[in-house]
């Protein structure tokens, strides 16, 4: 995985959420053995120079700590603090040009009290250029991951196909099964459009299972809406990976119905997947 500037990043906040996304994205980098980025944006308009220096300074005690905290769980691993004003969602977004991934809380600072997904972490998943995950549901400790699979959303289509092998790339590295979930309820109305979505389906994760032969690769067809059938498969899972759209995503739209749904409501970490990243 290693092949970009910025490793993986870690949006960072201060925030309870934003330091769950940070412990995650710090095994994640450790387990890669990429760098780590965390990065602090503070986007308030101030009303003068000083006042910016003071937003300035309290955003290097928020890094600071920031860092620290995640040295706990990389230990000798590459940190480097990126600290940065204008709007967080932008300056994230820009990111995933140059990361492996953008790790981000289900809601920061700025959320609203019972809010299921805050309006930075909604963006960023919509209009990278590459992977988001957003670290949410009940994070059990690593011994509790063990033995859960990495569950994948998949339709066969072009857009879900990076989805795909990013999933297995994600189950080969922790060394546990791989789930692919496929609803086929929406091609009821279209002749042969069952038949055709599972051959797709079935041809997808026949590619990567040649290039990841020690990933155990477990289908699974269901006949209900996709959003229903991922968010059970994800009570089981330690995470869930779905394409910014599939199949029957209008052309132009940022993010699908389902992966918007399951960002919102599912029981584990999401990784939006909208492109692949390949090293040259």
């Amino acid at each position: 995985m290693a092949c970009t500037v910025n490793g993986i990043v870690a949006g960072y906040d201060g925030s309870p959420a934003s330091q769950e996304a940070l412990d995650w994205a710090a095994r994640e980098a450790r387990a890669h053995g990429v760098v780590l980025t965390v990065c602090h944006v503070w986007g308030r308009a101030v009303p003068s120079d000083a006042a910016a220096d003071l937003a300035w300074k309290y955003g290097e005690c928020v890094m600071a700590r920031g860092v620290q905290h995640a040295q706990a769980t990389m230990g000798a691993g590459d940190i480097r603090p990126l600290l940065a004003s204008g709007s967080p969602a932008d300056v994230l977004c820009d990111m995933t040009a140059s990361a492996d991934m953008v790790v981000l809380g289900s809601r920061g600072r700025g959320g609203l009290a019972g809010l299921l997904l805050g309006s930075v972490s909604s963006q960023v998943a919509a209009h990278a250029r590459g992977v988001v995950v957003v670290a949410r549901g009940h994070l059990r400790p690593v011994s509790g991951y063990a033995t859960r699979p990495v569950v994948v959303g998949a339709d066969g289509s072009g857009a879900s196909q990076p989805a795909v092998e990013f999933a297995f790339a994600e189950a080969a590295l922790r060394d546990v099964p791989l789930l692919a979930v496929c609803a086929v309820a929406d091609t009821a109305n279209i002749l042969g459009g069952a038949r055709s979505l599972e051959a797709d389906f079935e041809q997808a994760l026949v590619e990567c299972e040649a290039d990841y032969p020690a990933v155990v690769a477990r289908r699974q067809l269901v006949q209900g809406a996709p959003r229903g059938a991922l968010l059970d498969a994800a009570a089981g899972a330690q995470l869930l990976v779905v394409g910014a759209r599939g199949r029957g995503g209008l052309r132009g739209m940022m993010l699908g119905s389902v992966s918007m749904a399951v960002l919102h409501h599912s029981p584990c970490p999401v990784a939006v997947v909208h492109e692949p990243r390949r090293c040259r």
